[in-house]
């Protein structure tokens, strides 16, 4: 199969309004899809089914599964991607609806200040969303979110890329620099990221005092919630491992980043107790993270849905052989099994309808954030997904 034929596969599937998934893993050449044969919408129960996961910021709703019964991989180079269509966005219509988004914004950052300065709250992420009314619409040509994907694909080779269908749920599209967590067999692993500014040409840049205490906030929090489902014994609890914190680039803008993971006992792997201790972190929610969610709900103003959810493979299937020798096939015989789950936070997202692409964005409010600054923040990661249309 050429890339071509990929893209065809996958352009057949939105006309005919099956759902698929097509994805990328950060710094990886293997394109991903799955395709669903029919409408049915799979609902996750217990995080013990096996496919591909997309869930919603808050925990009221059910995540949504695609089946792994079609799979399809693909080799690529970034050359034998053809992003010259162009799609465009009305940018005068974008413009000048711009100081009410701030006023707006400002306003509800001021009030989430007062409510952490009260005492109950130690940070609140805050975020907006923008609609842009495009140029070329779905209804003008089917290849829309596939040239937006590609597009995605070759800006933020860094980033999990992907392109999410569902009729009965919408389409959704995404270059998310953050992973929720890595399960393999016991190991786990997972990142605290938080903390942003313009990436401009070094990665050598000062963090303020609100951006490290930001960042040691979400690592506490992994940290903590990984111990409740570890074993008591101090032997595990040793093996937890913490990362200096370092800069790192995800497009046009620089993050704090931690590796946190683990080793964890045979009787600690409960996929779903884990999902549901991290999700959502502080990094997208806040902390303490039931006051910060429910924060959210009655002051942000509009519904999330997908954004700031997770998505990635669950429960997906390794087998590794512990004989590297292919010709040794009575050794071959005694191939390990892993389950590999692996989950990113949907950040840097849009959602497409009919001739609108609706871009999301936020920022973590604490006790020191500056209203204006929060604004601008905001502002610069609306330009990561502006970019690529």
């Amino acid at each position: 199969m050429t890339v071509t034929d990929f893209f065809d596969q996958l352009e057949f599937q939105y006309k005919n309004e099956l759902p698929f998934v097509v994805y990328r893993k950060p710094n990886d050449l293997l394109l991903t899809s799955l395709l669903q044969g029919d409408t049915a919408l799979h609902e996750v129960t217990d995080f013990t089914e096996s496919g591909f996961v997309f869930a919603p910021f808050s925990s009221k709703h059910k995540a949504i599964l695609i089946p792994d019964e079609t799979l399809q991989s693909i080799n690529f180079e970034l050359h034998q991607i053809e992003t010259s269509q162009h799609v465009g966005f009305d940018v005068q219509q974008a413009s000048q609806s711009t100081e009410r988004r701030k006023e707006k914004h400002i306003n509800l950052v001021e009030k989430t200040v007062k409510a952490i300065d009260k005492g109950d709250l130690q940070k609140v992420v805050i975020s907006r969303k923008e609609s842009l009314k495009l140029t070329t619409t779905i209804s003008d040509t089917s290849s829309v979110p596939f040239t937006i994907f590609k597009k995605l694909l070759k800006a933020y080779q860094s980033a999990f890329v992907y392109c999410w269908y569902h009729p009965k749920v919408g389409l959704w599209l995404g270059a998310t620099p953050e992973t929720l967590l890595k399960l393999e067999g016991r190991k786990l692993s997972t990142m605290s990221l938080a903390g942003t500014q313009p990436f401009v040409d070094t990665y050598k840049v000062a963090w303020g005092e609100k951006e490290k205490n930001e960042q040691q906030m979400v690592t506490n929090f992994i940290v903590d919630s990984l111990q409740s489902v570890l074993s008591t014994d101090s032997a595990v609890n040793n093996s937890v491992k913490i990362s200096e914190a370092k800069t790192v680039r995800a497009g046009n803008l620089l993050h704090l980043k931690t590796d946190i993971s683990a080793n964890l006992q045979p009787k600690s792997l409960n996929l779903q107790e884990i999902v549901q201790n991290l999700h959502p972190t502080p990094a997208i929610c806040g902390l303490p993270k039931t006051l910060a969610e429910n924060f959210i709900l009655d002051h942000e103003g509009y519904d999330r849905e997908y954004y700031t959810g997770f998505l990635g493979e669950l429960n997906f299937t390794k087998t590794t052989s512990r004989n590297p020798n292919k010709r040794n096939v009575e050794n071959n015989a005694y191939a390990s099994v892993a389950k590999i789950s692996t989950l990113y936070v949907n950040l840097r997202c849009m959602q497409l309808k009919a001739d609108q692409a609706i871009i999301y964005v936020g920022g973590g409010i604490t006790k020191d954030s500056s209203p204006e600054s929060e604004w601008e923040e905001t502002v610069s990661k609306s330009r990561v997904i502006k970019s690529v249309l």
